[in-house]
């Protein structure tokens, strides 16, 4: 392992932006690190058009960000699907991926295929997230605070159809932080046939540790999280 701080990209799930990583940036920032978040396109404060923004935007988005390289790519849930293309497009610009309560995905996969409208708002989902325990250990305070920062996640993001051509992608070395599911279960789950975690089984140098916690850590175990984007950072 290597003592040396690396440029991190730090890319959110559905619905947020930049904001969400604030806490954890600070951290890696602490840690010596070069650190970058991202808002995707769409996600900004009261975007007014979100049925125009495809995939293939924030896929672009997250290119652009990674440049020259070298850089340590993480990604929070819904935004697998843009990084696994980007890292496909981006083979020698991507040291290291770190995937949190995510995993890459497989040629093919997108959240929702069939989904319809302009954009799908957090409320679609809010009951389901706290009746499943995704929002575990979250304050009432950082709750209030999603829902209202929260920007409807534009359909293409939701529809569009990841198209992987690399397959040494599967070589690029990846950390899978497991939070809602243990590591045990994320296997378990892959090995049933669930779609989304179809790329557990396909990846050549996969890593997953365990950061019980729910769907959020970056505010609900910041520091936890931290830690662990930097300790794969280093490898």
């Amino acid at each position: 392992m290597t003592t040396a701080p690396a440029r991190i990209l730090l890319v959110p799930g559905f619905w947020l932006g930049a904001w969400a990583w604030d806490d954890v940036a600070a951290r890696l920032r602490e840690l010596g690190h070069d650190v970058e978040a991202l808002t995707l396109p769409g996600l900004e404060p009261g975007f007014a058009t979100p049925g125009e923004v495809s995939l293939e935007d924030h896929v672009g988005a997250i290119e652009a960000a990674i440049g020259d390289g070298p850089v340590v790519l993480v990604a929070h849930s819904g935004a697998a699907i843009p990084a696994t293309v980007a890292i496909d497009r981006n083979i020698d610009r991507v040291a290291r991926s770190v995937w949190v309560d995510t995993a890459p995905v497989v040629d093919g996969a997108a959240m929702d295929a069939s989904f319809e409208g302009d954009a799908l708002p957090i409320e679609a989902n809010w009951d389901d997230e706290l009746e499943q325990g995704s929002m575990r250990d979250l304050s009432d305070e950082q709750l209030v605070e999603m829902r209202s920062r929260a920007v409807p996640e534009p359909a293409g993001a939701v529809r569009d159809v990841a198209r992987l051509t690399d397959d040494r992608r599967l070589d690029v070395p990846a950390t899978i932080v497991c939070t809602a599911f243990s590591a045990e279960d994320y296997r378990s789950y892959a090995e049933q046939g669930i779609p989304f975690l179809a790329g557990v089984l396909e990846h050549r140098a996969l890593t997953l540790v365990d950061l019980p916690t729910g769907h959020w850590p970056m505010w609900s175990k910041p520091a936890e999280l931290a830690a662990l984007i930097d300790e794969a950072a280093r490898a």
